[in-house]
């Protein structure tokens, strides 16, 4: 249950930074009245505030990832907190605790596995307890995918009666770039697994979240392969190491609806021949980030982000051949334009719905109207297609 007697619905932490700007923008141009903007610094927010034309009577709340208390404070004052402020692992933990523990909902970027795993042992628990729902990877990492599944699936049902057991995801198509976020998250990640062997289970698994739970061998997407499914090559995602483990979780906490036996992967399509094996070839030996050399809080111009977009494509297929298809679309850059919607719009879902509490996934507890959020306001579509 949410709280309903806080100050504040939402407050956007980390709000003068690069991706806690756009939400903040996009808040205001929806109409939300009642949020507000959270950072260490009050005169930082004011000057970003000022900056992007807000009213002056936005308010503002001071906080620091460094002083537990402050973040207690401000978890008491709102029934939504969200979190633009990463890396996760680096300044997320005690956030984290404070929601949990004050019964405040949580939503954020991540796509920080083992750190993901790390705080479903800690506070999965206490956020029942308190009915704290704690969201993770609500931009493009997870959304499109995990919701894309759920479509998909949801389709399958209509039309054939049964989950469809195994499922691929397809890149496309997709212009726009990582952002600096998810740029140091990776690094840091790496950083944590050279000094703590164990996380590297939890990367290389599949069900590295959702504890207690091992499903069958899943395909590792490493390598470039024929797709028979879509007759073109296809290369490695870098994106597939975090969904693939975000939507079993969200297969898991909702009780195995797609089967016990569920297996999925994503991967980039190419084209067809010599040159589709070529260029699957070539994505596979190359850096996923490019010459990227954004840092945290920045990002890409205006133009970037309005002319971006991502293409996926979603495969069903059943053990006598049948097979059903499904697209999920969206219409700015998946990192920055698309991904401050996706996550502005999951903590306005979760304000207009009641579910229990727990460390959970959007697919797995608002998954319906967050779909139809997202396509009435954050210029996504779902769809199914003709083979």
């Amino acid at each position: 249950m949410t709280k309903k007697n806080a100050e504040f619905d939402i407050i956007v932490y980390g709000a003068s930074g690069f991706t806690g700007r756009l939400v903040a923008e996009y808040l205001a141009a929806q109409g939300v009245k009642n949020w507000a903007m959270g950072g260490r610094s009050l005169s930082k927010l004011a000057e970003v505030r000022d900056e992007m034309g807000l009213p002056s009577s936005t308010p503002l709340v001071a906080a620091d990832s460094d002083n537990p208390a402050t973040l207690i404070e401000m978890c008491k004052r709102a029934r939504v907190i969200l979190t633009t402020v990463g890396p996760y692992q680096l300044y997320g933990a005690e956030l984290v605790a404070a929601c949990a523990e004050t019964g405040t909902d949580y939503v954020d970027l991540c796509g920080e596995p083992a750190w993901m795993r790390e705080m479903i042992d800690a506070h999965d628990a206490r956020a029942k307890e308190t009915g704290a729902r704690i969201v993770f990877s609500c931009g493009f990492d997870s959304i499109p995918f995990d919701l894309g599944v759920w479509f998909l699936q949801r389709e399958a049902m209509k039309a054939h009666g049964k989950p469809a057991p195994r499922v691929k995801g397809r890149v496309r198509k997709m212009q726009g770039g990582a952002s600096g976020g998810t740029i140091a998250s990776l690094t840091e990640t790496m950083k944590a697994a050279a000094k703590n062997p164990k996380i590297i289970g939890i990367l290389k698994s599949s069900f590295g979240l959702t504890p207690g739970f091992e499903g069958p061998a899943q395909p590792s997407g490493l390598m470039p392969e024929y797709d028979s499914a879509t007759g073109t090559w296809t290369a490695p995602f870098v994106m597939a190491p975090i969904n693939t483990k975000n939507v079993h979780r969200s297969n898991f906490l909702l009780g195995h609806p797609y089967g016990r036996d569920f297996v999925y992967d994503e991967m980039i399509m190419t084209t067809i021949g010599d040159a589709g094996r070529a260029m699957a070839e070539a994505i596979a030996k190359a850096n996923p980030f490019g010459e990227a050399k954004l840092k945290p809080g920045e990002g890409p111009s205006k133009d970037e982000r309005e002319n971006g977009f991502y293409d996926l494509l979603f495969i069903g297929e059943y053990p006598d051949g049948t097979a059903i298809r499904a697209s999920v679309k969206g219409d700015k850059d998946p990192g920055y334009g698309s991904t401050s919607k996706m996550i502005a719009e999951s903590a306005l879902t979760l304000l207009e719905n009641e579910t229990p509490g727990g460390v959970v996934t959007p697919g797995a507890v608002i998954a319906a109207p967050l779909l139809e959020r997202l396509v009435a306001n954050a210029g996504l579509t779902f769809g199914v297609e003709v083979a």
